[in-house]
């Protein structure tokens, strides 16, 4: 199961990796890997946002 999560977000930040390096440098996976570390960055924080709102309309 933490396999195809992995494997999810590395299919994800190789894209986002290739518009920044050439899919051919040789520290491509280094970079791939800390744009796969700022996206699960970015998702934990979306999700303390979204748990940490307040769900009462303002008075």
């Amino acid at each position: 199961m933490l396999g195809w999560l992995v494997r999810i977000l590395f299919a994800l930040a190789a894209p986002i990796t290739a518009l920044f390096v050439a899919r051919d440098a040789l520290n491509f996976g280094l970079i791939q890997t800390v744009v796969a570390m700022l996206l699960v960055t970015a998702v934990v924080w979306l999700v303390a946002a979204y748990t940490g709102r307040n769900r009462q309309a303002p008075r």
